[in-house]
């Protein structure tokens, strides 16, 4: 029972080790956490990033916190849209409805790996496959005035565009 349990142990750290090695992260900057996936590209006829956080966050009267949008970003509002990120599922299990899609992949599965502007509230046509790979969504994109939630950005009738 002893020699199973330490070529147990031999073998888990031998795979814990080769996954280790075969590990790809990117290091923290100021803009980015660390990532296990490179940081996204931008494709063309895809909303960038790069846009999405220049979004900031001022105090409103009573001193709530409200984002506040370029221009270029409020004529986002209504508009169709394709946006690029890592699935964040909201409720457990394999298909979902109802997600985040984040600018980096989550490193812990209760923390948002970015602020309200590195985040895309979805709402699926249809049950959309959990995958740790990015992703492209497409639907029509709402710029939020002021969610409840804090959640900046929403995609209503979102479907997954094929890659």
């Amino acid at each position: 029972m002893k020699s199973l349990l330490l070529v147990l142990l031999l073998a888990a750290g031998a795979v814990h080790t080769a996954a280790q090695a075969a590990k790809v992260t990117t290091p923290a900057t100021a803009d980015h956490p660390p990532s296990f996936f490179a940081p996204l590209e931008d494709i063309p006829g895809v909303l960038p990033w790069s846009l999405l956080s220049k979004a900031t966050t001022v105090k409103a009267k009573g001193g709530r916190m409200v984002p506040k949008y370029t221009e270029e970003i409020s004529a986002l509002d209504q508009t169709e849209v394709k946006v690029q990120g890592f699935m964040m599922p909201l409720q457990p299990g394999q298909k979902q409805k109802h997600f985040l899609l984040t600018v980096t992949s989550a490193s812990c599965p209760f923390c948002l790996p970015a602020g309200p502007e590195g985040g895309v509230e979805i709402n699926s046509k249809t049950p959309v496959k959990f995958t740790y790979a990015p992703m492209v969504m497409s639907g029509k994109m709402t710029v939020m005035k002021s969610d409840s939630m804090g959640l900046y950005y929403r995609i209503n009738d979102a479907s997954l565009v094929e890659q």
